[in-house]
């Protein structure tokens, strides 16, 4: 009893004198991790172009932001399209945030294991930033995503034409009395949450130091998604995806559809950017790490 109650204290003065209390996150008895960190992507990787996964991935993007867009702009329209004026006669805001939320929550969980679950340009965009995936990669992602949004946008506008015509195609835009710099603002912030929320929930280093937490990725970033569109409906009609602004933009085709669209790219690219050095240099400390 005393040999094991000595091995104890041995041991413990072993990790203290190799893990300092408080620096477990930054480094510390890297020589010991108990996680895997995946090795950076390449830059450009052109044998991907003749494997298909490569494609079998896209495709998966594309449908995935198909019916993303899909369900979520059917949704808005059956919000603005109210006949009776009445919000509650409809989902209202909060069922156009859930729908938003919900179906990324849905769409990552089924596309997860093939593509990695993007549906989305801006998150594409922080993950190749952090050496996720090849440049490669991210430009034929953020290609299919936008195809993928345009048709579905496509197909709503077929269903409902008069009516998605007349109450905005779900296009993005900068409502009354907010100004663009407002607008940009709103984008920056909320798809700094998405991205976050991203890079936390899907972290090598998270994935095996809370296994024990019954816990699905996709349910964090879905809910982000939902609860960026409770604050930001108001302002732009949230985008946070320059893909879903996009299609809506290029099926409705108006004038105030293409005014602020810029916003749109802009401020989600931004905002992917900061998470993506907030996550990699100050959450990770991946520049400080030492090398062997």
């Amino acid at each position: 009893m005393e040999g094991k109650e000595e091995d104890v204290r041995l041991g413990a003065n072993r990790y203290s004198e190799h893990q300092p209390i408080g620096t477990a996150a930054q480094g510390g008895g890297a020589d010991k991790k108990d996680y895997k960190e995946p090795p950076p992507a390449p830059f450009f990787e052109a044998g991907e172009l003749t494997s298909w996964s490569f494609y079998r991935a896209g495709i998966a993007e594309f449908l995935a932001t198909f019916l993303f867009l899909y369900i979520s702009v059917l949704t808005v329209m059956g919000v603005v399209g109210n006949p009776s004026g009445s919000k509650c006669g409809t989902v209202g805001i909060q069922g156009i945030a859930w729908s938003f939320g919900g179906m990324i929550f849905v769409l990552v969980y089924c596309t997860a294991g093939i593509s990695g679950g993007h549906i989305n340009p801006a998150v594409t965009f922080g993950l190749f930033l952090a050496r996720k995936l090849s440049l490669t990669r991210a430009v034929f992602y953020i290609v299919m995503q936008c195809l993928g949004a345009i048709c579905g946008a496509g197909v709503v506008k077929g269903f409902q034409t008069t009516l998605y015509q007349g109450n905005g195609g779900g296009a993005n835009s900068v409502a009354p009395g907010y100004t663009k710099g407002d607008g940009l603002g709103a984008e920056i912030v909320g798809t700094f949450v998405l991205v976050y929320t991203v890079f936390s929930a899907t972290d090598a280093k998270r994935s095996a130091r809370d296994s024990h937490v019954p816990i699905l990725a996709p349910l964090p970033i879905g809910f982000a998604v939902f609860l960026v569109h409770l604050a930001t409906i108001p302002i732009t009609g949230t985008g946070i995806n320059p893909a879903r602004s996009l299609g809506a933009a290029i099926i409705y085709n108006k004038k105030q559809a293409w005014d602020d669209h810029w916003i749109f790219w802009v401020g989600p690219f931004i905002g992917a950017a900061l998470a993506a050095i907030y996550h990699v240099v100050v959450i990770r400390a991946i520049p400080f790490k030492s090398r062997d």
